[in-house]
């Protein structure tokens, strides 16, 4: 696959990014919060400076993982660049440049800001890395305003505490001030701060701010309540450092497109995600979903060295009982130590199991571009299998495709896509709203009349007819176009149907489908462009939808223009809430006339 086939692949999503030269070794890494438009800017830009005229044209391959914060990418980056040592990445060799805390290895720990590349490193509990020095120091500041640790290595005074204590930031440790069991606490909540157990902490600062209040330390109390909202506001989660970092574990989610089946596998080491792995099969022999994840199981493991292996294993789909109990002990014997396969049911883990599933949606889409380059390549081949399979009159070079829209026969649309030698021609796409049914779902007659619509239209305009016409659906919806067609009179029209529940291929007048091979590039073709028409049809049908929920609800008020319309949702996020407000609160949006009249209007209606 050449650069520009690559480039399409990539998501609107944040995650690092890795360029391959031709000897496919790693020349470049980076990070983005939104891969797609950060990887394109490299192509299309003036390479003006002597690093990009370098790195830019020995660049063959583009690999990235997806991760679920830029923060998260970052940290990856840093990790990736310090594995691989890519020779453009001159400025970013080492990690050890971020900040970290570090809880001092002292009888009073404080709370400091180090770095690990320290010749003379600091003793003490590490949490880190920060990539923000920023919000950093703004957390710190936090901290030291919530838990009075002590601030200073040494006393201040011999006799009485310093000025921090005074002002609510030290509890005098070295007065004596506390005891060794109170400082304890506090140095509990800070830990658990810094360990992202939000909920723990949160959890015991409520304690705290009842028992203030409880005793009428109401000051006090309230200290307590802004601390825990500061904390939800301030402190990032950096999800690429998961929690129990003691265990290593490998996230496995998977895909399917057809007998396609894409896999990826995360590799979280150390509670730190360090690598994605990518495999790609096709299981037409398979049955179900079950067999195909125990043959990844085998083909993976079976070739894994010990040391590589996780202590957990979570995968986007339920085994039973009995094989997670198989291959747990398959997989123990391998490790030579305790391996599980983890059900994963807690947030924790279906958040793992998202972002799997994240990384492995964007390889299918970069298999699928594959699948389509290879019918781009191979389409004279393919086109005149399916010209003999289906019995066509002449070879399938243009090709048009149909399907409908609606959620219980409202808003009721319809999609063209466009097909030219196996490749998309979205110039001729179209779309249409459907007239002549209205409040119930007709798939059949709002096929039979989209048909007319396009044909006949063709026709008086003695236009070119494509070489086959695609309906989505089964024998019902085949037999409806086939009408139209003879009631324009159009003869000798190649006409197909795909129902996709077995992706059988009906013919007009055939009692029997025609059935193509599971794995054959003609199946996937027509399983393409019928995906295409649905998701063209979806899009249009999910605007179209939108724009009529609003419009039959605010557009009928005199008074208000569509710049207030937009104001009043974009406060207001929903027509249910802007009825609840009053004439006063829609002010704040809006001015007094406009909101006295969409005030009145739902007033009236609710009467």
């Amino acid at each position: 696959m050449d650069i520009q086939e690559q480039l399409k692949t990539l998501p609107d999503l944040p995650g690092s990014y890795q360029y391959y030269d031709k000897n496919n070794e790693i020349i470049y890494v980076g990070k983005a919060k939104n891969l797609k438009k950060r990887v394109l800017s490299y192509f299309h830009k003036t390479l003006d400076t002597p690093k990009l005229r370098v790195l830019v044209p020995q660049i063959v391959k583009i690999e990235f993982i997806i991760t679920n914060t830029e923060v998260e990418a970052l940290i990856l980056e840093s990790h990736l660049i310090k594995k691989y040592k890519p020779k453009y990445n001159v400025l970013l060799k080492d990690d050890k440049k971020y900040p970290y805390f570090v809880i001092t290895d002292e009888d009073y720990p404080r709370i400091i800001v180090a770095r690990k590349g320290n010749r003379n490193p600091i003793k003490g509990k590490y949490f880190g890395p920060y990539t923000d020095s920023r919000a950093m120091y703004a957390t710190l500041d936090l901290l030291k305003k919530i838990f009075p640790l002590k601030q200073c290595k040494t006393p201040k005074f011999k006799s009485r505490p310093c000025i921090y204590y005074d002002i609510g930031r030290c509890c005098a440790p070295c007065q004596k001030m506390v005891s060794v069991d109170d400082y304890k606490k506090i140095l509990n909540k800070v830990e658990l701060f810094l360990s992202g157990k939000k909920q723990e902490l949160i959890t015991e600062l409520k304690k705290e701010m009842q028992k203030c209040s409880d005793n009428f330390e109401y000051e006090k109390a309230a200290k307590y309540r802004d601390s825990y909202l500061d904390i939800e506001k301030t402190l990032e989660t950096q999800r690429v450092v998961f929690e129990n970092t003691n265990k290593n574990q490998d996230i496995i989610a998977f895909l399917n497109n057809g007998t396609l089946f894409a896999f990826t596998l995360l590799q979280i080491r150390e509670g730190r995600l360090i690598d994605k792995r990518e495999f790609s099969f096709d299981f037409s022999s398979l049955d179900n979903y079950s067999e195909v994840i125990e043959f990844f199981l085998k083909e993976y493991y079976e070739l894994l060295s010990n040391i590589d292996f996780p202590d957990e294993i979570i995968i986007n789909y339920q085994l039973e009982d009995d094989t997670i109990k198989l291959y747990n002990e398959w997989l123990s014997t391998k490790a030579k130590k305790n391996v599980k396969i983890i059900k994963g049911t807690t947030k924790k883990y279906e958040d793992l199991k998202t972002l799997g599933i994240k990384n492995a949606k964007s390889y299918m889409e970069k298999l699928k571009q594959k699948k389509l380059n290879e019918i781009q390549t191979d389409y004279n081949e393919i086109g005149s299998y399916i010209m003999e399979k289906l019995y066509l009159n002449k070879f399938p070079s243009l090709v048009e495709c149909f399907d409908i829209s609606h959620i219980q026969g409202t808003n009721t649309v319809a999609s063209m896509v466009v097909f030219e030698n196996g490749i998309k021609k979205k110039s001729a796409y179209r779309k249409f709203k459907i007239k002549t049914v209205v409040d119930k779902p007709d798939d059949f007659a709002s096929m039979s009349e989209v048909v007319l619509r396009r044909y006949s239209k063709l026709l008086k305009n003695n236009e070119k007819f494509p070489d086959l016409i695609i309906i989505d659906g089964g024998k019902g919806q085949l037999s409806s176009v086939v009408n139209i067609f003879d009631e324009l009179g159009i003869k000798n029209q190649n006409i197909v149907s795909l129902a996709k529940r077995e992706e059988e291929v009906f013919l007009p007048h055939k009692k029997e489908p025609v059935i193509f091979p599971r794995n054959s590039k003609a199946l996937y073709f027509f399983q393409q462009i019928r995906d295409e028409a649905h998701r063209f049809a979806i899009t249009f049908h999910r605007d179209l939808r939108g724009k009529s929920s609003v419009k039959s609800q605010l557009d009928d008020i005199k008074g208000c223009s569509k710049n207030s319309k937009e104001l009043l949702l974009k406060a207001y996020k929903s027509v249910e809430t802007i009825k609840s407000k009053t004439v006063e609160e829609l002010s704040l949006v809006v001015n007094k006339r406009t909101a006295k009249a969409v005030f009145e209007y739902f007033k009236d209606k609710n009467k």
